[in-house]
């Protein structure tokens, strides 16, 4: 299992193809399809007789029991798989991999749902898709709002038929956390079916959506009537469109501060990346998070004098100041569901020398889930680990400038060694 799985390692899933026609509303439910129990290796029980989530979104439950056994019994690369069950007409199943799905993840679990296909059907349609693992206790990562804002749309095809995350959760993190109860844990997969109106469809072919129309007026600014220069390069926009999706944009643009923000012909804008600002714009007209553009200047150079390892480290790290970045721009201007799928993505990618930079910026802007999720990573670290996190510059800026965030993590260090 797993040879036709997307790799995982900066998000839940790698993108393909342009954006779906979606019709998901966000007030949708999500509906139950069943549980699956693993207990030991390659073995796997799944109750989905009764349950048949025939709507177009829907969540299973994989239950393992006796997590260390099957850490013991399935080495690297091998999994146990669920059952089958039913979302948007479809059958799915899950792979689980206690010691990650290849060598380079062999420290994390590896989660991958895949859709289920007939081996002599051919012709069978691609599936749209978004999904989500999250453990069971991790109710904010459950609504549809937020399952739906934060993961990609994928193409379950006969070529590409598993899509997930190689890196899921980090088995010593995971193993010192109260997600890990009795040796056992519980986790949610919720997949979300992109509906498609067929008979519209038969009729005129492949209707675009209205993300897909609006990104398309971004690109050929028809009609744009404002100019913004960022870090040397001018961007054209549409007022109304900025200001339906900002307050401060409609402040900006059409309330008391708009005189002194467009009496030139462009409005200048500071202490912020033109790559950041592009970034903006395209969620704010096509409501999805785009890929970090390259500088192939940068990238040649990389490619010049590091290894793979070291590349690939050095474009990690660009691509979390890159989010940082674009999550303070969310935040300056007011669009909470990019701040929404920052947060998620920064959360997930929290490590030891990242951890006191992304606490201090959660704190700046006030982003409580995304401080959290950092104290937590501190408070299951090692104690070497724990001794290198406050060795670093990124602790003592936290002490003196937010000394209270060093009382909260004490408190909770005490209360935990209490339990």
């Amino acid at each position: 299992g797993g040879a036709n799985s997307a790799s995982g390692d900066w998000s839940a899933a790698t993108p393909r193809g342009t954006l779906p026609d979606f019709r998901w509303t966000r007030r949708s439910l999500m509906s139950f399809a069943g549980v699956s129990v693993v207990d030991s290796a390659k073995h796997c029980t799944c109750d989905t007789s009764a349950v048949y989530a025939g709507a177009d979104s829907g969540y299973h439950l994989l239950m393992v029991r006796d997590y260390s056994r099957t850490k013991v019994q399935l080495p690297t690369g091998e999994s146990a798989t669920t059952g089958l069950f039913t979302v948007g007409e479809y059958d799915w199943y899950i792979e689980y991999y206690p010691n990650g799905e290849n060598p380079n993840c062999r420290d994390f679990v590896s989660l991958y749902v895949t859709r289920h296909t007939l081996y002599d059907c051919e012709g069978e349609e691609d599936v749209e898709a978004k999904f989500s693992f999250s453990l069971v206790d991790q109710l904010e990562k459950h609504k549809p709002v937020y399952i739906h804002g934060t993961n990609k749309t994928c193409t379950f095809s006969s070529s590409a038929p598993s899509w997930g995350s190689d890196r899921f959760v980090r088995r010593d993190a995971l193993e010192r956390s109260a997600h890990l109860k009795g040796d056992c844990l519980t986790i949610r997969c919720d997949i979300m079916v992109v509906c498609k109106d067929h008979k519209i469809e038969d009729a005129a072919g492949t209707v675009p959506d209205i993300n897909q129309h609006f990104g398309h007026l971004l690109q050929n600014k028809v009609g744009a009537d404002v100019t913004f220069e960022v870090g040397g390069e001018t961007f054209a926009a549409h007022r109304c469109v900025l200001a339906a999706r900002s307050k401060v944009f409609m402040a900006q643009l059409f309330g008391p501060m708009k005189e002194g923000a467009t009496t030139s012909s462009v409005i200048q804008i500071k202490d912020m990346e033109a790559k950041v600002f592009r970034a903006l714009l395209s969620f704010i007209y096509t409501d999805s998070l785009p890929a970090m553009e390259k500088d192939s200047m940068e990238e040649d150079e990389m490619s010049e004098v590091m290894d793979e390892g070291r590349e690939e480290a050095a474009e990690f790290e660009m691509w979390l100041q890159w989010l940082e970045d674009l999550f303070v721009a969310a935040d300056r201007y007011d669009l909470q569901l990019l701040k929404l799928i920052c947060e998620k993505q920064l959360s997930e990618h929290i490590s030891v020398s990242s951890v006191t930079s992304t606490l201090a910026l959660a704190e700046k802007h006030h982003c409580c889930g995304l401080k959290e999720a950092c104290l937590k990573f501190i408070q299951v670290q090692s104690p070497s680990c724990l001794q290198t996190v406050m060795a670093t510059s990124g602790w003592d800026h936290i002490a003196v400038t937010y000394p209270w965030v060093v009382k909260e993590f004490i408190a909770k260090l005490a209360s935990n060694q209490r339990k």
